[in-house]
């Protein structure tokens, strides 16, 4: 591991490692990220399986017509790897350490995959009917005090956001429809998120991480920048528990609270991260959030944001991205595709510095003008 500054907490540059090191670190990371990739495709394989078994039972659903080119399963697994050589760069860069993907042991994993499977069934037959608002049937009294537009079954999972159950299986289940490069497409962010705190003491950054459902950024980020503080915000007190029980460090804390209305004073903090909130926002919820991201930020703050691709960006997936709100429950989905998020940071004073593609996310940081 490259050493650490004691004030900044940031990594060196590990390029003069011997070689035999470095191939041992390169070996070690393929292992690391094929193993993920083979666990959720083999996942993601047997799913579709039983779905076309419950097809048979369910009534019929409408064919699915893609609006546009869709890339193919070696185009997918292509990018997937040049994500993982992006991420193994960053590392040998010294911008954050080895990631530590992967760290349910057997008996979690073993558990975690039953839920799984014994969900399919249930969200096969949301899909089929159409059915996504059981949770206002079912969370009686806790679901009234939650904005509308949040009290669906998002992806036709159970339960939606509300339960602790949802919360245990949602990474999951967001890693089987990504083949494993969910952590690796957050972790686009650190390389901007390094270079902040290389210019900082990060013992004195205000750092809020936006929507952090059980903490997939929050966790590693605290992992990858050892003398930070987080605060991990979000509207689920389900999943902000999961969240608590994950991150065992007094450097995080947790607040329940709005995207749109954060409890937090005008030029306060020096980082805010969000990652796979705005494709689930309502378009005037999403200029809300951006308007609230703005105001809380210093001058010279940055908003580091990873979402899905939006139309255009990698033009041979836009047949793919036409697909996901017809296959899930995303009613949301088609107005952030079409969403000119640049101009709606612009008009807030967020400037766009950084923008890349990584895999079916898009990952940028916008800065507050000083």
């Amino acid at each position: 591991m490259p050493a650490v500054d004691e004030k900044t907490g940031s990594s060196s540059d590990a390029r003069g490692l011997p070689p035999l090191l470095k191939l041992a670190r390169r070996t070690r990371y393929a292992l690391q990220q094929g193993s993920r990739v083979a666990l959720y495709t083999l996942h993601s394989e047997a799913m579709r399986r039983m779905n076309r078994q419950l097809q048979k039972e369910l009534p019929e659903t409408p064919k699915i017509v893609p609006e546009g080119p869709v890339p193919g399963q070696r185009r997918m697994l292509s990018d997937i790897a040049k994500l993982f050589a992006d991420d193994l760069k960053a590392v040998e860069r010294g911008l954050y350490p080895m990631p530590s993907d992967g760290t349910m042991g057997p008996r979690e994993l073993l558990a975690t995959s039953r839920a799984f499977f014994k969900d399919v069934p249930e969200v096969a037959r949301r899909r089929a009917t159409g059915a996504h608002q059981e949770v206002n049937e079912d969370f009686e009294g806790f679901a009234e005090a939650l904005p509308r537009y949040y009290r669906q079954n998002f992806h036709f999972q159970t339960d939606g956001w509300l339960s602790e159950d949802s919360a245990r299986l949602y990474d999951f289940q967001v890693d089987v429809l990504f083949s494993g490069a969910t952590a690796a497409m957050r972790r686009r962010l650190f390389v901007p998120f390094a270079d902040i705190l290389k210019r900082k003491d990060q013992r004195k950054v205000a750092y809020l991480d936006l929507a952090c459902g059980t903490g997939g950024l929050l966790r590693p980020a605290l992992n990858a920048f050892p003398r930070l503080r987080g605060i991990g915000l979000d509207l689920s007190e389900p999943y902000l528990g999961v969240a608590r029980e994950r991150i065992r460090t007094r450097r995080a804390t947790f607040v329940t609270a709005l995207a749109e209305e954060l409890p937090f004073a005008t030029n306060s903090l020096d980082v805010v991260s969000c990652v796979f909130l705005f494709h689930e926002l309502p378009p005037k919820i999403r200029r809300q959030v951006i308007a609230e991201v703005a105001r809380v930020l210093k001058p010279g703050g940055s908003f580091l944001f990873v979402d899905s691709l939006q139309t255009g960006d990698v033009p041979d997936y836009d047949g793919l991205l036409s697909l996901f709100p017809q296959l899930f429950h995303e009613p949301y989905y088609r107005s952030y595709l079409a969403e000119d998020l640049t101009t709606l940071c612009a008009d807030e004073g967020l400037e766009q510095r950084w923008m890349t593609p990584a895999f079916v996310a898009r990952a940028a940081e916008f800065v507050k003008a000083r």
